[in-house]
């Protein structure tokens, strides 16, 4: 017999995406955990970003920003309707 209630369990994919080993631990936390955590997960982004322009130079600068356009784009698509 189980404490949890099965018609509350998160969706397959959920579930799937909170298994992988470092990401998964990091969404976990910042969907169930306490709401000062979005800062932490944020400035550690930031410091990764850093760490790989100062070992790769520019391309690790440039190269994560190019990949965050999209998104942006998404996201001021999402302002725009609303």
């Amino acid at each position: 017999m189980s404490l949890a209630d099965p018609s509350r369990r998160a969706p397959f994919w959920q579930r799937l995406f909170f298994r992988i080993p470092v990401i998964g631990w990091v969404a976990r936390d910042l969907m169930y955990g306490d709401k000062d955590n979005i800062w932490y997960a944020l400035g550690g982004f930031v410091c990764l970003w850093m760490s790989l322009a100062l070992i790769f130079g520019l391309p690790g600068l440039y190269l994560p920003a190019l990949a965050l356009v999209p998104v942006v784009f998404l996201t001021l698509l999402l302002i725009t309707r609303g």
